[in-house]
């Protein structure tokens, strides 16, 4: 009915993009905007500012050669000063997040051994390219820590481009093969 009348409301947390004859014409902040619709001017879509969680499991292969599955927890969002970047930019954030990560997961955790994963999950790493060079199984899990703030930097870099902050990163769990589940298992039990 706003629409029929020229007013449009915005929601808190939520950007407007408002286009005139189908080009891009402003950015409408929360409140409540008269749009002269009847001079091409209308809302093209809506986009939330609120922080999204993206959950993102990759199977990979460590040093050791045993396969594990990264989960990696993403939280992201829009940013209001980039809001025509990330309305326009990108027709499936959530895919191109995943990507990324994908790339990042499994160029870096190969060069981990499963243990150093783990062990060395909270600490932080800026270049870990160098870093996860000189590790194997057991330090996978040593550096769950490094490789989420690889993630993250990666992330950062790529995704700002495209109006979109990464607020963090966490690796929530490194899930090695069964079969090396059960013979970790049966090592501890001994």
């Amino acid at each position: 009915m706003g629409q029929v009348l020229g007013c449009v409301q915005v929601d808190q947390s939520t950007v407007a993009i408002k286009e005139t004859f189908g080009k891009f014409d402003d950015v409408l902040q929360p409140g409540c905007h008269c749009l002269p619709w009847c001079l091409g001017s209308q809302v093209a879509g809506h986009l939330s500012l609120r922080v999204q969680q993206l959950d993102v499991r990759c199977e990979t292969k460590t040093k050791d050669n045993v396969f594990v599955t990264v989960v990696v927890s993403i939280q992201y969002r829009a940013l209001a000063d980039s809001a025509q970047d990330a309305f326009y930019k990108l027709s499936n954030t959530r895919n191109q997040i995943q990507a990324y990560v994908f790339d990042v997961i499994r160029a870096s955790v190969p060069k981990l051994d499963l243990d150093s994963s783990f062990e060395q999950k909270n600490d932080t790493a800026k270049t870990v390219e160098s870093e996860l060079e000189k590790l194997d199984l057991d330090s996978s899990f040593e550096q769950k820590n490094d490789t989420a703030k690889t993630v993250e930097s990666e992330l950062e870099k790529a995704m700002s481009h495209y109006g979109y902050e990464i607020v963090q990163t966490l690796i929530v769990d490194i899930e090695p093969d069964v079969h090396v589940k059960k013979a970790m298992n049966e090592i501890n039990a001994k």
